[in-house]
């Protein structure tokens, strides 16, 4: 059971995710676009019950991220949210009463089966519970730089790929922190309750890094095709999980000859979500 259930509550987490993508992207569309950050955008999507009901869905999936976190490794739940780019699809294609392509449903293939080869070879284990301070200000100053740089390069790009995909960038970082200072949130409040919960400094990094994240991924859904802010957001999300996970928590995975498989696991996601992203999860 210390694999199953941290994977299934990652894989909860994921579809609500995927339904709040779909969902959000379509009221994100109906609203007013500018080249501009404008933090006002959420107040315009507030009015939209379409986005409320994606904002719902955005909080199951904190719930099911919270308690994967919370009972398995960073580096073996974030790499699961690969599957919200697939899942985005099948629900959208529902929803628009639309049959998917062949190829689209080898790309969902591709996708599942080189999930599971490379989290099978890589085999992410340790749980470290307590990180001190001075081993998360070196992360969290990497991490806020390079949220701060792509975020002012693609505000400077014009609506396109270039713009989508730096949008989509910094906001796969914002979510890699928020679930990592989410996991010793989680386990501040199994040891010492919800007053220790409370009174956690990570805690609030959550929280502010989610709003980032939330912030971000409006614009990058404004700011040019899924093709490009899609695969930034999924694989990016992805990899700095992967890396905190290593340097943050300590956690481990498979070297020498696992390499192999794991690589080609890899490629497989890379494949598959290039090219569900051209197919577009709009519906």
């Amino acid at each position: 059971m210390g694999v199953v259930l941290p994977v299934l509550f990652a894989f909860c987490a994921a579809f609500s995710n995927a339904l709040a993508t779909v969902l959000q992207r379509r009221a994100a569309l109906t609203v007013r676009q500018t080249d501009s950050f404008r933090p006002g955008l959420i107040l315009d999507l507030l009015k939209r019950p379409l986005w409320l009901a994606g904002i719902l869905a955005v909080i199951v999936a904190g719930v099911g991220q919270a308690a994967a976190l919370a009972t398995g490794p960073l580096a073996l739940v974030q790499p699961l949210f690969v599957l919200e780019l697939p899942l985005a699809l099948l629900i959208a294609s529902l929803m628009s009463r639309e049959r998917l392509p062949s190829a689209q449903w080898l790309a969902v293939a591709a996708v599942v089966a080189g999930l599971g080869v490379a989290l099978m070879a890589a085999s992410p284990d340790g749980n470290r519970t307590h990180v001190p301070l001075d081993r998360w200000i070196p992360a969290l100053v990497v991490c806020a730089g390079a949220v701060v740089v792509l975020t002012a390069f693609g505000l400077r790009r014009p609506p396109g790929r270039a713009r989508a995909g730096c949008l989509g960038a910094a906001t796969a970082i914002c979510y890699a922190l928020t679930a990592g200072l989410m996991k010793t949130s989680m386990h501040i409040l199994d040891d010492g309750g919800a007053g220790a919960f409370l009174t956690a400094w990570q805690t609030y990094a959550f929280c502010v890094a989610g709003i980032a994240a939330l912030l971000l991924l409006e614009h990058a859904m404004q700011g040019g095709p899924l093709v490009a802010s899609q695969p930034a957001l999924t694989l990016g999300d992805a990899t700095v999980s992967l890396i905190l996970g290593i340097l943050i928590y300590e956690e481990n995975v498979r070297m020498g000859w696992w390499l192999v498989p794991e690589l080609l696991g890899v490629g497989l996601i890379v494949l598959g979500v290039f090219a569900l992203a051209r197919a577009g999860v709009s519906g």
